[in-house]
């Protein structure tokens, strides 16, 4: 996509998360420095530009620009509480099955659709069983989010599917490691999972654009 487009699509992910912000703040019932505007609206137009960087099919990028949207709103909220919210979360899934539907429709793409329902059913049943015997670790709302997740990565193919969620993983025992060096948190100490799910989702999707599936 010429980087024009992909700077428009940018800016429009990064509007959405300012103006929903406010909406969100009071989903949170929190007023988190984490819910001030900037966070979601960066966070928003950076996955945004990603979202556009990385496929050509402007029904895709529809989904992808939701998701990029949510994911600003989700790591404020994350951040700030700890929470995961539905009002957010099952839209977003709403919002790719719709864009995933429409392109495979449009290139007859069924298969590559089939492995995107495959991989949401995957990766929500992997975060499922760790849940269940980690409930301390992984939240309910830790297990709702994989399902959009497995949807966008699994659209990219199984070995975006297994980048993103192993990515997801990594970012989150870098996390914990730095701050347990900076004394931030402890052994026993929470922290949210939910901005690194998203964050190696956005990598496993990063790496399939650059191998070109």
């Amino acid at each position: 996509m010429p980087p024009v487009a992909i700077l428009v699509v940018a800016a429009l992910c990064a509007a959405a998360a300012w103006a929903l912000t406010p909406w969100a703040r009071r989903i949170a019932e929190e007023p988190s420095r984490w819910l001030h505007r900037a966070v979601p609206t960066v966070v928003a137009g950076v996955a945004g530009a990603g979202a556009a960087w990385g496929t050509d099919h402007l029904a895709v990028l529809v989904g992808l620009a939701a998701l990029a949207v949510a994911s600003g709103l989700l790591v404020a909220i994350d951040l700030a509480v700890h929470r995961l919210p539905d009002a957010i979360v099952w839209p977003t899934t709403g919002i790719l099955l719709v864009s995933f539907l429409v392109a495979a429709g449009a290139t007859a793409e069924w298969g590559r659709l089939g492995t995107a329902l495959l991989a949401m059913l995957a990766v929500g049943a992997l975060y499922f069983v760790l849940g269940w015997i980690s409930p301390t670790s992984l939240g309910l709302g830790d297990v709702k989010l994989s399902l959009p997740l497995g949807l966008a990565l699994g659209w990219m193919g199984w070995a975006a599917a297994f980048v993103g969620v192993l990515a997801g993983f990594v970012l989150l025992l870098v996390v914990s490691l730095v701050a347990l060096a900076l004394r931030r948190t402890s052994l026993s100490g929470e922290l949210p999972f939910g901005p690194w799910m998203l964050g190696g989702a956005a990598v496993g999707i990063a790496w399939a654009a650059l191998a070109g599936a």
